[in-house]
């Protein structure tokens, strides 16, 4: 008998025919602790996160999503559980939003839980979201650059008009890697306006692959440097480049 199954038989003590998602109901914390214990037996955190799935709510949703903080061997285990989590953290619908969203806020990764919130909201919601955690980041120094790189590089899949200045201020983060995808994704929003603070960024990155990205997402699109901004970028881009009379960069 594990942890869960004395658990249960404590809590259905006198309580003929109660279920499984009663004993949840009412002792998420409980089970909770279960379910996102790394160091629990795998069948106590598998019948809690089961348990969980089936009571539908916020606080599950919250409980079930520490189950996404770590890793277990055998790999097939790990993700059979986080499966079951994800299950039952959509299951809690529009309950399992706020939830979400302060996970995002602490979590080291997010990967698992922007594919539950994918799932969970339609497209345009989902941008919106991803946005409204963007918003929560600043531009310097940070040790954990993951999540802020993942809600970047994940926006890189969208346009929508919300995006582009939203990311724009990533092209001067303290971070290379997220300068890096932040170019990808304002590159990705097709807007000619998006031309000034990519040729600011040019003219002052000191980053080779984030300055080559840039050269060759102005290449591609043929966007004409404004002229007060030209002189500056001249000075910095490599030889293999040029500014033509237009202002477009070209390849020599």
């Amino acid at each position: 008998m594990g942890l869960f199954d004395l658990f249960k038989a404590k809590s259905d003590k006198g309580k003929p025919g109660t279920e499984p998602a009663a004993v949840g109901d009412k002792n998420v914390a409980r089970l909770g602790k279960l379910a996102g214990g790394k160091h629990a037996q795998n069948y106590d955190r598998i019948e809690s996160i089961d348990a969980l799935a089936k009571v539908g709510t916020g606080e599950a949703a919250a409980a079930l999503l520490k189950r996404f903080t770590f890793h277990i061997d055998p790999s097939i285990t790990d993700q059979e559980e986080k499966e079951a989590a994800i299950r039952g953290v959509l299951a809690a619908g529009e309950a399992a939003i706020e939830p979400i969203r302060t996970f995002c806020l602490r979590a080291e990764s997010l990967t698992w839980a922007l594919k539950i919130l994918k799932d969970l909201v339609p497209s345009d919601r989902y941008v919106e979201e991803l946005i409204r955690l963007l918003e929560r980041f600043d531009t310097e120094y940070t040790r954990n650059v993951d999540p802020k790189q993942q809600l970047i590089a994940e926006l890189e899949h969208y346009n929508a008009p919300a995006v582009r200045p939203a990311v724009e201020r990533f092209l001067e983060d303290s971070s290379e890697a997220i300068r890096f995808v932040a170019v990808a994704t304002v590159f990705a929003q097709e807007d000619p306006a998006s031309v000034t603070p990519l040729a600011k960024t040019l003219a002052t990155e000191e980053s080779v692959r984030v300055k080559n990205r840039l050269l060759e997402g102005l290449v591609a699109r043929g966007w004409a440097i404004p002229e007060d901004q030209r002189d500056a970028v001249r000075a910095e881009i490599p030889a293999g480049y040029a500014i033509d009379p237009q202002g477009k960069v070209k390849r020599r």
